[in-house]
């Protein structure tokens, strides 16, 4: 089957004037070499200071709409912690300049948002009465090489997605997915990418026939830096619970990284499982970014996350997005890249080694925030900072407040016990680097703490 989704095709000609800003420089202070960026571990994604990264994000149809320059820091307000921006290599669309995407980088840096790059000219090939113009993955990655010494030195924050669903349904086609794919990333690396690539699968990106899910191995064995992640894109294939559940739970199982790269919460070939799939992923610690921000057209409109590009008006399914059970804002988990905002000198900052009132232990520390609270509860995040020596396994507990208790936790399993609350690792997320850090979220009734507790943490 395929999965219909002609997108944007009237806006394209509205947005063929683009405004192109001067070239763009990295930022010094968040400038990355291969050592200290973003990078598979275990079948998981982690930063350079051992942090996993857990991609919450939206995808941005950036190529048909570069006048849309606020569309980031809408993405940022939802509390997304990355952004999929879809560029074009010029073989279908108005070519995205080198200028230009240094400036989608440096507005993903302002905005604190890992940025995955996609070429778009590639989505369908092999099936050019759908897709006509379709271009290779070789080709794209031709495109990828005028863009490496823009994106040089940004691996901490940057993610290459070769080739947007760059095989359809046919079948002599997607026989050479694995090769293809595989060709591609070694020339990524041969030019000098050191950036985590992606690669989406075949089937429209919804590998039905289980294409990338059988060879996603041999795939990634031939990654000389063994840093590929796997998408896939759920829309009708992936209708039932048990469908979404079996896909992502092969990839963990195998120890190869998967990402939910596209998704809804219905569309032109069924009704989609989005609450299977936010919660799946939740469950197995993986990321996922929902399709797409705005401007999605020929009968497809239903995908907009908000109306207009205004960040103030939600859609249902950008509602359910952000706000609903297994969110983003309930999950994302901003990149540690980025810092936590606190002044180290800040004798009032409970991660200040000056500190006595800091809860420091010899393997670890925590510190809880409130982030937001209601008449009859909040939600708070803890940050577990490892010492000196990794550890493999870790807990943090704190005094609740009188009448008070925990309703749910993310990233992290919860217990109560009287009025104390203790949260320990997932399978998951156990390991942690020295000097690295994990952070889990909670659901608590009650009152908010006026003050944060003071937080026990013990590792191990």
């Amino acid at each position: 089957m395929r999965a219909l989704r002609r997108r944007f095709v009237a806006a394209a000609a509205a947005a063929a004037t683009v405004l192109v800003t001067a070239v763009s420089t990295v930022p010094a202070a968040v400038a990355a070499t291969a050592e200290d960026g973003i990078h598979v571990v275990d079948g998981r994604l982690v930063e350079g200071d051992g942090s996993d990264l857990v991609l919450r994000g939206i995808n941005h149809a950036h190529t048909w709409y570069p006048q849309q320059t606020q569309a980031l820091a809408g993405i940022k307000a939802t509390g997304a912690n990355s952004a999929r921006v879809v560029l074009s290599s010029g073989d279908r669309w108005t070519r995205t300049s080198p200028s230009e995407v240094g400036s989608i980088v440096d507005s993903c840096t302002t905005n604190r948002l890992v940025c995955m790059l996609e070429v778009h000219d590639t989505t369908g090939y092999g099936e050019p009465q759908y897709a006509p113009g379709s271009i290779t993955l070789d080709r794209a990655v031709d495109y990828w090489e005028t863009l490496y010494p823009t994106l040089a030195g940004t691996e901490d924050r940057v993610l290459v997605n070769i080739g947007n669903e760059p095989f359809g349904n046919d079948a002599a086609t997607n026989a050479r997915w694995a090769s293809d794919t595989s060709a591609a990333i070694q020339r990524l690396r041969q030019i000098g990418y050191e950036n985590t690539i992606v690669v989406d699968a075949p089937n429209w990106g919804q590998d039905w026939q289980h294409i990338m899910r059988d060879q996603a191995g041999t795939v990634f064995a031939a990654d000389p830096d063994r840093n590929t992640v796997f998408s896939v894109h759920m829309y009708g294939v992936y209708g039932q619970a048990s469908t979404v559940t079996s896909y992502l739970e092969h990839f963990v199982a195998a120890g190869l990284p998967i990402v939910v790269g596209e998704f809804g919460d219905t569309h032109s070939d069924g009704d989609v499982a989005e609450a299977a799939i936010l919660a799946e992923t939740r469950r197995l610690g993986l990321g996922y970014l929902g399709w797409s921000w705005s401007g999605n057209g020929e009968g497809v409109e239903y995908l907009d996350i908000v109306q207009g590009f205004d960040a103030s008006r939600p859609t249902a399914w950008g509602q359910r997005l952000i706000d609903g059970q297994d969110g983003i804002r309930q999950t994302s988990q901003e990149a540690s890249v980025f810092g936590d905002g606190t002044d180290p000198t800040d004798p009032t900052d409970p991660t200040d080694p000056t500190d006595p009132t800091d809860p420091t232990g010899d393997s670890c520390t925590a510190t809880l925030v409130v982030e937001q609270a209601w008449t009859s509860g909040y939600q708070g995040q803890v940050t577990v900072r490892v010492g000196d020596e990794a550890v493999t396994s870790w807990r943090a507990s704190w005094a609740l407040p009188a009448g008070g208790g925990v309703s749910q936790a993310w990233h992290g399993i919860v217990s109560t016990s009287g009025s104390t609350a203790t949260v320990t690792n997932e399978s998951w997320n156990g390991s942690v680097a020295a000097g690295g850090t994990v952070t889990f979220g909670f659901t608590g009734s009650g009152a908010a703490p006026t003050a944060a507790p003071a937080v026990v943490c013990s590792a191990s």
